[in-house]
């Protein structure tokens, strides 16, 4: 098990220095774009790969083992948005992007989409992308840590999390983009991999108790009781995990592999595999709870440790090496993602606030190790508060749960007017962005009990605020709609 374990982190520490090493050009657009040379095969697995974290094979599966299907409508909604980004949002980016001033990251794209020479916009955007992005990094880097602790006991959790959280760093600044994107892939099939074995593993193995079914479990007083009817949900339930699939839209780390694709007519291809990927670990992932539920109920749920159904099933019933690899899994799905939340945050701050504001005149090669030098300054913050065992630590670790609301609120509806509505303005941008977080932020402090969750009204008020700001201003300028035009042709 461990051979393996060490085998899976010298590739991704492999993959990094390669590009280091190979990488001609070392520019700000390749380090943080991979110089819109990617594949569709890459870029769909990169995408979804970024996009599932340890959730997928841990916070997933124990909450459907523990509940029951109920819990299952998210992971429909994230199909349902995931699709929707891919078919409408994906191709027209890429090539807006391109069209409006080559824009390398989404504050810039959204700058450069109304040819508008203040930063203010930007700046905004990127300082929202720095904050939300470290919390999330500092979280993969926690989920990291766990993991590594529960396949070895021995090893304490300060030290755990220094070696996942080096890992990353060092390929993520080595590598950059391409890196991430290759590492990405690599991880996105050992996670379908280990999301299929572990089925077709506790049914050869595992003696299935089908009356753990009709079994009422407790721990501090929480009651797992398993609804076996997907549609047996509450309304707000089934509301809610569709609302999940609105965040695609305004995820800066899964539109930027949009952008990077080398040729927009290959996005189909992608599309194919990224919806497939999709469909198929949701699927097997909830296989895993109804499984897990069925054969290791006694061993975890009257300890609240549902969220180890992947791991228990792998380590009880999975040969050693098998094993090692199918643990391996489980750390790439934190990987995979803190990652590429690094380098967009680093991105942000490099291509939207030091080069407009600190260093206009920065040349490609400082602005490289600008943005390397932020990956390692962010990598520390993280650390800081994923370490941190106080209670505020804690309180900004709880944020995380809220950030994908956050950002889908506010920038979905942006991103989605800007590539289709050719009358949106820079003040519907800003009026979009401002509106929808903080009616987001506004309805989890105060109508949070509703049980609707908060990204649904965000939503909506982003796009109304968009709509009628933009109403409200003067029409965008010749230059502005003449690009859009030729844009939607190209796409």
């Amino acid at each position: 098990m461990i051979f393996s374990f060490i085998l899976y982190f010298a590739v991704m520490l492999g993959i990094g220095l390669y590009f280091f090493v190979v990488d001609k050009d070392k520019s700000e657009k390749s380090y943080f774009l991979g110089g819109r040379k990617m594949g569709p095969w890459v870029t769909a697995m990169s995408a979804q790969a970024s996009d599932m974290s340890a959730w997928l094979l841990m916070g997933l599966p124990g909450s459907i083992m523990a509940f029951g299907f109920g819990q299952a409508w998210i992971g429909i909604g994230l199909v349902i948005g995931t699709t929707l980004n891919w078919v409408i949002v994906a191709k027209r980016l890429r090539v807006f992007s391109g069209a409006y001033g080559d824009s390398i990251t989404i504050p810039q794209y959204l700058t450069n989409r109304f040819f508008e020479k203040s930063p203010v916009l930007s700046v905004i955007c990127a300082v929202v992308f720095l904050i939300s992005f470290t919390i999330y990094v500092a979280s993969g880097f926690v989920a990291g840590a766990s993991v590594f602790t529960s396949l070895i006991p021995t090893l304490d959790n300060r030290t755990a999390m220094i070696i996942f959280a080096a890992i990353i760093i060092i390929y993520t600044f080595l590598g950059g983009f391409k890196a991430v994107c290759w590492t990405d892939m690599i991880q996105g099939t050992l996670m379908i991999a280990a999301l299929v074995s572990i089925p077709i593993i506790t049914v050869i193995q595992g003696n299935l108790d089908y009356s753990a079914i009709s079994t009422v479990y407790e721990y501090e007083g929480t009651q797992y009781a398993f609804v076996s009817n997907l549609f047996n949900a509450s309304a707000q339930d089934i509301i809610s995990g569709l609302a999940w699939g609105l965040g695609y839209f305004g995820m800066p780390h899964i539109l930027v592999r949009f952008m990077a694709i080398k040729d927009p007519s290959k996005m189909k291809r992608s599309a194919s595999v990224a919806i497939i990927w999709v469909v198929f670990s949701l699927l097997c992932a909830i296989i895993i709870a109804y499984l897990g539920r069925l054969t290791v109920s006694e061993e975890l749920l009257p300890y609240g440790n549902q969220k180890l159904v992947f791991i228990t099933l792998a380590k009880k019933y999975a040969p050693s090496a098998v094993a090692g690899l199918l643990m391996a899994a489980v750390l790439a799905a934190s990987m995979s993602t803190a990652d590429s939340q690094l380098l967009v945050a680093s991105s942000s701050f490099t291509a939207d606030i030091y080069k407009p504001i600190v260093r206009k005149n920065a040349s490609e090669k400082e602005l490289l190790w600008v943005g390397r030098l932020v990956v390692l300054v962010i990598s520390v913050v993280a650390y800081l508060i994923a370490s941190n065992k106080g209670s505020a630590a804690q309180a900004i670790m709880n944020l995380v749960e809220n950030a994908w609301g956050i950002f889908g609120s506010a920038f979905g509806p942006v991103i989605i007017f800007s590539l289709f509505w050719k009358r949106f303005t820079y003040q519907g941008a800003v009026a979009g962005i401002v509106s929808g977080a903080v009616v987001d932020i506004l309805w989890l402090i105060l109508l949070k009990s509703t049980g609707i969750y908060e990204i649904l009204p965000g939503f909506i008020a982003g796009s109304l605020a968009s709509y009628i700001g933009s109403l409200l201003s003067k029409d965008p300028s010749e230059e502005t709609q003449r690009t859009f035009d030729l844009a939607t042709r190209e796409s």
